[in-house]
């Protein structure tokens, strides 16, 4: 395993044990204020816990506890940061930033210019070596902040919403850089984009309040989630209740009806999916006791490109325009959502520590 950590920090609420094995991507996900930025900088060491211990490649970071306070200086980790900001030095050129690193352990200019111009040819920037930062664009300066973070040779990279800062038009480019470059490295990526888990991360770790509430494979995370959360990033509707013989019972006692095929035995907690987009809104109430079936206030209508989606407090449904306009549907409005049992996909509701689930919520995020 590379990186052991586990560290508390009383005054934000924050206690987190961590594991990243060697060439593992771990996205870490979460709402603001959930501890994200506060794991990346006790990582990098510009944040000091109260207690805990961390490992990187059989090295110690900081030991804080009773027997000692071992603290690592940030320059002497290898860790490596990039964060949405390219953050260039503007009086250097482009390859006197991408050597900076290697220049700063002690490295001659020759083999630091070399190692400098290795990376730039990584992230297909050679031609800019010669550049101030002021000549370069968004997307270009954080090509170099790739290059510059690598050049280091760090044992860990730290990234802090790489992709935030960048144009819409942009992001892809460097989202297929960051997959190159990443292969067989360890690194960490905190981010809000679903794409950027799914393209870039081997695992997904969910924060909350300062605590891992989730982690898992990338892809069965998203695509079977245990939390609220990660149901809203994935762009999904989650319920939770108790297995019955057809489906489920909800925590708010609406029977589900599932005809995928599930493994969770009738009487076991368990997680409903559903996608907004088979969801269905009605005015026209089923008779009383029908399955499938939620009545619910509309809390808010959300433009996503060429649809609406349409928010309860418990589930919500991806509309056109047209369908929306036609029904003359308004928040406050209480409407009928409704879904066919080949929508609704049944899973064991139980996190890998034995917790529960939060409470049912519809979808959000990306």
């Amino acid at each position: 395993m590379t990186l052991r950590l586990s560290a508390a920090l009383a005054d934000r609420d924050f206690a987190v044990d961590l594991q990243v094995g060697t060439g593992e991507t771990v996205a870490v996900l979460g709402p603001n204020g959930a501890g994200k930025s506060t794991l990346l900088n006790i990582l990098a060491g510009l944040v000091h816990p109260d207690s805990g211990r961390a490992e990187l490649d059989g090295t110690q970071l900081f030991d804080l506890d009773d027997r000692g306070r071992l603290w690592t200086p940030p320059h002497s980790r290898g860790v490596s940061t990039l964060a949405q900001d390219a953050d260039l030095f503007p009086h250097l050129s482009v390859l006197e930033n991408v050597a900076f690193g290697a220049r700063s352990k002690g490295i001659r200019k020759a083999e630091a210019h070399r190692i400098a111009l290795h990376w730039l040819g990584e992230v297909d920037a050679v031609a800019l070596a010669s550049r101030r930062p002021a000549e370069l664009s968004g997307g270009q300066a954080q090509r170099i902040a790739i290059a510059r973070a690598l050049a280091s040779d760090p044992k860990l990279l730290l990234l802090d919403e790489p992709l935030a800062a960048l144009d819409i038009a942009v992001a892809p480019a460097i989202r297929r850089t960051l997959l190159r470059v990443l292969r067989d490295r360890t690194a960490i990526i905190v981010t809000h984009d679903i794409l950027d888990a799914l393209t870039l991360a081997d695992r997904v770790v969910v924060l909350a309040h300062g605590h891992i509430i989730e982690e898992g494979p990338t892809r069965e995370t998203l695509e079977r989630p245990r939390t609220v959360f990660a149901a809203g990033l994935a762009g999904l509707n989650l319920l939770t209740g108790i297995r019955s013989p057809d489906g489920m019972t909800t925590d708010a006692g609406v029977a589900i009806v599932s005809t995928v095929a599930t493994g969770a035995p009738t009487g076991s907690r368990v997680a409903a999916t559903i996608r907004p987009a088979a969801v269905r809104v009605s005015f026209e109430h089923l008779p009383s006791g029908g399955p499938n079936r939620i009545i619910a206030p509309i809390l808010d209508l959300e433009p996503r490109g060429d649809i609406i989606r349409v928010r309860s407090d418990i589930i919500s449904a991806d509309l056109t325009p047209t369908a929306v306009a036609d029904a003359q549907i308004t928040t406050g409005m209480t409407v009928e959502f409704t879904f066919e049992s080949g929508a609704v996909t049944i899973y064991p509701a139980n996190t890998a520590d034995g917790s529960r689930t939060d409470a049912g919520g519809a979808a959000g995020g990306s």
